[in-house]
C-alpha cells in the first residue's frame, strides 16, 4: 500500500507539460554528447547542472535524468561504427559491434544497441523501485576487500576476450594494468613510471586511455588501408527495425546481464564498466556459440548494452539511500541533489518519498523517449561509413582531439594519445588483443587501490581477502568462471585446429 501510495506521489509531479519537455530535451542532448567521443554523459550533466538551480526540483531532475539516460545509451554508436567507445562503459561494445559494421550491419548493430539499452534500463527502474530499500543496504556489506575481489572477477573476463591465444591475451591485460599504474599512487603518493615528467604524475586518464587504444589504433590501421579497401555502398547499411524474435532468441543472456547491470549498480564505486564485461563474459560462458563472440556477435552487443543501461536504476539506489555516487557519473546528480535543498543519505526514502519514486518513473519514460530517438536515429548513423576514408579519418582524428581536451583542457593528453596509439597499433602489428588491454587499464586503478587499503586495514594479513563469507564467494566464482572459459577455449581451439586439419587433408585427396 504505501509503494502504491510513493508511486501515485512520484507520478503526480509529472501533470506538468514542462517536466515532459525537459526530459525529452535531455536525452537528445545527452544523446549528442555520448556520441562524441570523450564528452561523455559525465560532461553534459556537468555543463549543465548548474543551469537547472533556477528550475523546479522535478523539473530539473527530469532534464538530468534525461541527460543521464541518453548519455549511457549514445556511447554505443561511435563505439559500433568507428570502434570509438563514447564512454568507458561502451568499450566491451566494440569487441562485437564493430565486427557486425565491418559485415554490413551497422543498422542492425545500433537497433540490437538501443533496444538492448532501453530494455536494461527500464528492468532496472522497476527491479529497484520495488526492492530499492533491499539493494541501498547491500552498500553496507562491500569493503575494500569486496571491491578487489569484485574488481578481480571482472578481470575473469580476460579469457572471453583474449582471442586464441591466451598468453598474448593475459600479456596484453598485464600491460594494460600497468599502463594504469603511471603516475601518482592514490595510496602512497608515491610516482611510478613518470620519467621525470611533471605532466605523467596525474597518470593516464580514462579518456586518453580509451581514445588512445581504440580510436587511434584504428585510425593508424585505417590509414594504412586507405585507398585499398573495398568500396561500401549506403544501400549495404540498411534500417534494421526491432525484432522480438531477437531477443526471445537470447532471452536469458538478456535477464542475466540486466540482473549483472542492476546489482553492480547498486554498488557503489563499480559502474557500467565492469558491469558490461561481466555480462559479456556470462554471455559468452553460456553461449552456445562462444566462437562467434568478438567477430559480429550480435548476443554480445546485447549483452553489454543491455548491462550498461540497466546500471542506470542501480546507480541511483546507492546515491539516494547512502549518499555516495554508484559511479563517476552519479557523483554529479549527488550535488544537483544538494543543490535543490536535498540531502541524499539513508533519511531520504523516508523524507523524500514521493521524489525517489519520481526518480524510477523519470528513468522509465527517459528510457522509452532515448529507444525513439535512437531508432530514428539509427537511420542515419549509417551513413557516416558512407563517407570515404580520406574524409572520415581526418574527421574522427578532430572529434578524437576535442573529446580528449574537453576531458582535461591539457596539451599532454593529445601527445599520449598519440603515444598509446602508436603502441597500440605496433602490439595489434604483433598479434596483442586491444580488448584484454582495455579491460586491465579500465579496472587496474580499482585492483590496486583496495588492494592496498585491504592489507593496511587487515596490517598486511593476506587472509584479510577472505575475511568474510562475501569475499569467498566472490573469488570461487572467478576462480570457477576463468577454469570455465579456459577449458572452453582450449576445446573451440581444438575443433577449429581439428575442422581445419580435415579441410587440409581433403584437399590433399583431391
Amino acid at each position: 500500500m504505501e509503494l502504491l501510495q510513493n508511486l501515485a506521489a512520484g507520478a503526480a509531479h509529472l501533470a506538468s507539460v514542462e517536466v515532459w519537455l525537459m526530459i525529452i530535451v535531455g536525452v537528445m542532448i545527452g544523446i549528442i554528447f555520448g556520441a562524441i567521443p570523450g564528452l561523455t554523459a559525465t560532461t553534459a550533466l556537468a555543463m549543465f547542472t548548474p543551469l537547472t538551480y533556477a528550475l523546479s526540483r522535478y523539473t530539473a531532475f527530469g532534464f538530468l535524468l534525461g541527460v543521464y539516460c541518453g548519455g549511457y545509451y549514445a556511447g554505443s554508436i561511435p563505439a559500433i561504427l568507428i570502434k570509438t567507445p563514447g564512454a568507458p562503459g561502451n568499450a566491451a561494445t566494440c569487441v562485437d559491434g564493430y565486427p557486425m559494421r565491418e559485415r554490413g550491419q551497422a543498422g542492425k548493430a545500433l537497433s540490437l544497441s538501443v533496444t538492448s539499452s532501453m530494455i536494461g534500463g527500464i528492468f532496472s527502474a522497476l527491479v529497484l523501485m520495488v526492492f530499492a530499500p533491499t539493494i541501498g543496504q547491500m552498500g553496507y556489506l562491500f569493503g575494500a576487500p569486496e571491491y578487489f575481489a569484485i574488481a578481480m572477477l571482472g578481470m575473469c573476463c580476460l579469457a572471453s576476450v583474449c582471442g586464441k591465444d591466451l598468453c598474448k591475451g593475459i600479456a596484453s591485460g598485464l600491460l594494460g594494468l600497468c599502463m594504469a599504474m603511471i603516475g601518482q599512487d592514490a595510496i602512497t603518493g608515491m610516482t611510478r613510471f613518470t620519467f621525470g615528467s611533471v605532466d605523467m604524475i596525474a597518470g593516464v586518464g580514462l579518456i586518453p586511455g580509451l581514445i588512445g587504444l581504440f580510436a587511434l589504433t584504428e585510425i593508424f590501421c585505417k590509414a594504412e588501408m586507405a585507398g585499398r579497401e573495398a568500396k561500401g555502398t549506403i544501400s549495404d547499411f540498411k534500417f534494421y527495425p526491432p525484432k522480438i524474435a531477437d531477443f526471445i532468441h537470447c532471452k536469458w543472456i538478456v535477464f542475466k546481464s540486466c540482473v549483472i547491470g542492476t546489482v553492480i549498480g547498486a554498488i557503489p564505486g563499480t559502474g557500467p564498466t565492469i558491469a558490461a564485461w561481466m555480462a559479456y563474459n556470462e554471455a559468452r560462458r553460456s553461449s552456445k556459440h562462444p566462437e562467434e563472440y568478438g567477430h559480429g556477435s550480435a548476443e554480445g552487443v546485447i549483452a553489454c548494452e543491455s548491462s550498461n543501461n540497466a546500471v542506470t536504476g542501480g546507480a541511483m539506489i546507492p546515491l539516494t539511500t547512502l549518499g555516495i555516487p554508484g559511479d563517476s557519473v552519479t557523483a554529479i546528480p549527488l550535488g544537483a541533489l544538494m543543490i535543490h535543498g536535498m540531502t541524499p543519505g539513508v533519511t531520504f526514502t523516508t523524507t523524500y518519498p514521493d521524489m525517489l519514486y519520481f526518480f524510477f518513473i523519470v528513468l522509465i519514460i527517459g528510457n522509452l523517449v532515448m529507444w525513439l530517438c535512437g531508432l530514428l536515429g539509427s537511420k542515419f548513423f549509417p551513413r557516416i561509413l558512407a563517407v570515404p576514408t580520406q574524409i572520415l579519418i581526418p574527421f574522427v582524428i578532430v572529434l578524437c582531439i576535442c573529446g580528449v581536451y574537453a576531458s582535461a583542457s591539457t596539451y599532454y593528453n593529445l601527445f599520449l594519445i598519440v603515444a598509446i596509439g602508436g603502441i597500440g597499433y605496433i602490439l595489434l602489428k604483433a598479434g596483442f588483443g586491444m580488448a584484454p588491454m582495455v579491460l586491465g587499464f579500465v579496472l587496474g586503478s580499482t585492483i590496486e587501490n583496495n588492494f592496498q587499503r585491504a592489507l593496511i586495514a587487515g596490517d598486511l594479513n593476506p587472509l584479510c581477502f577472505f575475511s568474510s563469507p562475501l569475499s569467498i564467494g566472490i573469488w570461487v566464482a572467478a576462480i570457477l568462471l576463468t577454469g570455465w572459459m579456459v577449458i572452453k577455449n582450449r576445446k573451440s581451439s581444438g575443433a577449429v585446429a581439428s575442422a581445419q586439419s580435415a579441410g587440409e587433408d581433403e584437399k590433399n585427396s583431391e
